[in-house]
C-alpha cells in the first residue's frame, strides 16, 4: 500500500529536524508522574551542551543554570511528568485493575494499548472492553460506561502467579503506548505533549542562547520540575531551593475551537493563532505587560484569557513560594488534552519559543516590577 502523503504547511525553520528528533525521542520515553527518571535522563542529556552546570534535586526535579555566579535568578519552567495508571488489584485470574496516577481520562482507555513498567522492564498490555454485541440490546441489558472501577488491563497471562512472573508488581505503573507523530499541515500529536513539549521549548531557549552567543545580566536557571500532575508539586520544592527573582512558566492549555468546548467559560484561544497569555492573581501584571510588549515589538501573535483563582499550572508553586516571585505564564494551544492524541501546532512552537527567548533578553536586574 503506498505511503498517504502529507501536505505541507509553510514552516519558520526556527527549529532543526534535529530539534525535532529531540522532541520525538523525549515524548516517546515514558515519564510517568514520581517516576520522571527516564524522561530527565534525555532531557539533561540533550540540554548539557547549552547550559554552565546541571543539578537536580532528590525528587527528580532537574535544573540547568546559565551564568551561574549572578545574584539575580531568572527561572523558565516546564513540568517534566505524564499522566499514568498505577497497578493496585491483582485478581485471580490474572487481570490487573488500576488506580489513577494523576488526571488520565477513564473513558478513552478501554481498548488501549500500554506498557506496565515492572521489576523485569516493560510489559505489554491492553485494556479490555466486553465486545459490542455482549454490550447492548433487548432486555435489561444496559451500555456500560468506563469507569476506574470496571477498567482492567490484560497482559495474556491465566493467573495472578503469570503476571507476577513477568515482573508486574502492585504500584507498578502504565503508560499509553502512543507516542510522537505528525499529521498534515505541520500539526503533531502524542502522549504527554502536556508537558514534554515545555521541557523541549525551555531546552530550545537555552540552545538559540547558546548559539547567538548571549550574554544575560543574570543567572537564568532552566527548570524541568516533577510532579506537577498531582499538584504541583515538583515546582514548590525546587522554588524554594532557587529562590528565584522572575518565573516564567510555560504550559499548555486547552484549544477552545474543538467540539463540545465551551468558550463562555474556557476562553478563545486556537492553535496556530500563538502562544497564550493569561490575566489571573498569581499572574504578575507587570511582567504580563512587559512579555506582552515583547510580543508586539517582536510581532509575535499572542492569545489572551483568564485564569481566576488558580493557574492551574507551576506557576503557582513559584509565584507564592518564598517571599513571592514576580511570575508570568506562556501557554501553548493544545488539543484533546489528557487523551493519548494531544495535537499542537508548529508555529505554536515556534512562537513560544521566541517569545520567552526574547522576553529573557528584555529582562536585567534592573527591570522595575514593583507596583508601588
Amino acid at each position: 500500500m503506498a505511503k498517504a502523503s502529507k501536505p505541507k504547511a509553510k514552516s519558520k525553520k526556527l527549529l532543526s529536524d534535529i530539534s525535532y528528533s529531540f522532541l520525538k525521542t523525549y515524548i516517546n520515553t515514558p515519564s510517568p508522574t514520581g517516576f520522571e527518571s527516564g524522561g530527565q535522563k534525555v532531557w539533561i542529556e540533550y540540554l548539557k551542551p547549552y547550559v554552565d552546570e546541571i543539578f537536580t534535586d532528590p525528587y527528580g526535579s532537574a535544573a540547568g543554570i546559565i551564568n551561574p555566579s549572578q545574584d539575580f535568578k531568572v527561572v523558565i519552567e516546564a513540568h517534566a511528568d505524564e499522566i499514568s495508571w498505577f497497578v493496585n488489584y491483582i485478581s485471580a485470574d490474572g487481570l490487573i485493575y488500576l488506580k489513577r496516577n494523576g488526571g488520565v481520562d477513564h473513558q478513552i482507555a478501554p481498548g488501549k494499548r500500554v506498557f506496565i513498567h515492572g521489576k523485569k522492564g516493560p510489559v505489554k498490555a491492553v485494556f479490555g472492553w466486553p465486545a459490542i454485541h455482549t454490550r447492548v440490546g433487548g432486555g435489561e441489558r444496559k451500555d456500560p460506561q468506563p469507569s476506574v472501577e470496571n477498567l482492567f488491563l490484560d497482559c495474556g497471562a491465566r493467573n495472578k502467579k503469570e503476571v507476577e512472573q513477568l515482573g508486574i508488581h502492585i504500584g507498578a505503573v502504565a503508560t499509553y503506548e502512543e507516542g510522537y507523530d505528525e499529521l498534515a499541515y505541520d500539526y503533531l500529536i502524542g502522549r504527554a505533549m502536556d508537558n514534554r513539549v515545555g521541557g523541549f521549548m525551555i531546552a530550545e531557549v537555552a540552545r538559540l542562547l547558546k548559539a547567538n552567543k548571549k550574554k544575560l545580566p543574570y543567572s537564568l536557571y532552566v527548570v524541568n520540575a516533577v510532579q506537577e500532575e498531582i499538584g504541583l508539586r515538583g515546582a514548590e520544592m525546587i522554588a524554594r531551593r532557587i529562590k528565584p527573582d522572575i518565573a516564567i512558566i510555560t504550559d499548555v492549555t486547552h484549544d477552545t475551537t474543538t467540539p463540545m468546548v465551551n468558550k463562555i467559560i474556557e476562553g478563545d484561544v486556537a492553535c496556530g493563532k500563538g502562544p497564550s497569555l493569561a490575566f489571573g492573581p498569581a499572574i504578575h501584571n507587570k511582567l504580563l505587560t512587559l512579555v506582552e510588549e515583547v510580543a508586539e515589538k517582536n510581532k509575535i501573535p499572542v492569545q489572551m484569557r483568564t485564569v481566576s483563582r488558580s493557574t492551574g499550572t507551576d506557576t503557582d508553586s513559584f509565584a507564592y513560594a518564598n517571599d513571592g516571585c514576580p511570575s508570568v505564564l506562556i501557554s501553548l494551544p493544545l488539543k484533546y488534552m489528557h487523551t493519548t492524541v494531544e495535537m499542537l501546532h508548529k508555529d505554536d512552537i515556534e512562537e513560544t519559543i521566541r517569545l520567552m527567548y526574547e522576553t529573557l533578553l528584555a529582562i536585567t536586574p534592573k527591570t522595575k516590577l514593583s507596583y508601588f
